[in-house]
């Protein structure tokens, strides 16, 4: 068994301390976190260690931010088994991506950690950056692959497994302003994926009939579950939400903690009907 867990830190920097021993109530033999600054790196670096992890590494470079506030945020991968840095797709916003091979003791995985940017950015980088991580991940050579982080999508899932991006409107209209090709670049990875041989990890333990949000709109009780871990060539055998994260005021965003087992296992989840195996993380707030 391997426990991944993904989490959008929110660009702290002060409360680093305080979000890493939070952190070690939910143990993880890999750690994905987004919105990592390069004036956090080290504060994530020193406690990660202390956390057990052997190997930490980083998409943003070291040295000054760059001038756009969004462009500041980056990705951490963390392993308590050794990684190696793999290439990366063509991205505009390439800080938002990072790939590593974990060195487990069952074998080799793949993890791609992700902070896809929100609609509103210029430029159509949600859009792009959809279509070239999914066409990225798309080939299977037989290594067990993750795919996980902030996906920033979708709007909305049914009980009965429709799914919509935040390219429609309630009543299944373009909003305006968005077109098809963003509709098709959301769905494209959730819950698209799954064309490619991946599973939700969520949806593969729940099924459509749990209702759960990641983010939460302040003051409302009204979000998203736009925190997603996908798998191919294993087996989720728990997930869950760690909302006492979010709750607590750590982030504006809860994490997602799932076990695997590693091995050339294939599946779909069929609906509400879709569940898998037993429990076997802690707890988590709901």
């Amino acid at each position: 068994m391997l426990s991944v867990l993904t989490w959008n830190v929110q660009g702290r920097v002060r409360t680093v301390p305080e979000q890493a021993a939070a952190l070690s109530a939910w143990p993880a033999d890999v750690v994905v976190l987004q919105e990592v600054r390069s004036t956090s790196a080290a504060a994530w670096t020193e406690a990660l260690t202390a956390l057990g992890h052997v190997d930490i590494l980083l998409s943003l470079p070291a040295g000054r931010p760059g001038a756009d506030p969004a462009r500041r945020l980056g990705v951490l991968v963390a392993g308590a088994h050794p990684l190696r840095r793999l290439p990366a797709p063509d991205l505009p916003w390439a800080e938002r991506y990072l790939a590593a091979e974990v060195a487990t003791p069952d074998g080799p995985l793949v993890v791609h950690g992700l902070h896809v940017p929100t609609s509103a950015r210029a430029d159509a980088v949600k859009v792009r950056t959809l279509e070239a991580v999914r066409d990225h991940v798309a080939g299977d050579d037989g290594v067990p692959v993750v795919v996980c982080g902030d996906l920033n999508t979708p709007q909305y899932e049914s009980r009965e497994g429709e799914v919509r991006s935040f390219a429609r409107t309630r009543t299944g209209r373009l909003r305006e302003g968005f077109d098809e090709r963003h509709d098709r670049a959301e769905l494209g990875l959730v819950p698209g994926l799954a064309d490619h041989g991946f599973v939700d990890a969520f949806r593969a333990v729940h099924g459509y009939d749990a209702r759960d949000r990641s983010w939460i709109y302040p003051g409302r009780s009204h979000g998203y579950r736009l925190d997603h871990l996908f798998v191919r060539g294993a087996r989720p055998v728990d997930a869950r939400y760690v909302h006492a994260l979010r709750e607590d005021g750590l982030s504006d965003h809860s994490a997602l903690l799932a076990v695997l087992e590693l091995g050339r296992w294939r599946g779909r989840v069929r609906g509400p009907a879709g569940t898998v195996a037993t429990t076997t993380l802690p707890s988590a707030r709901r």
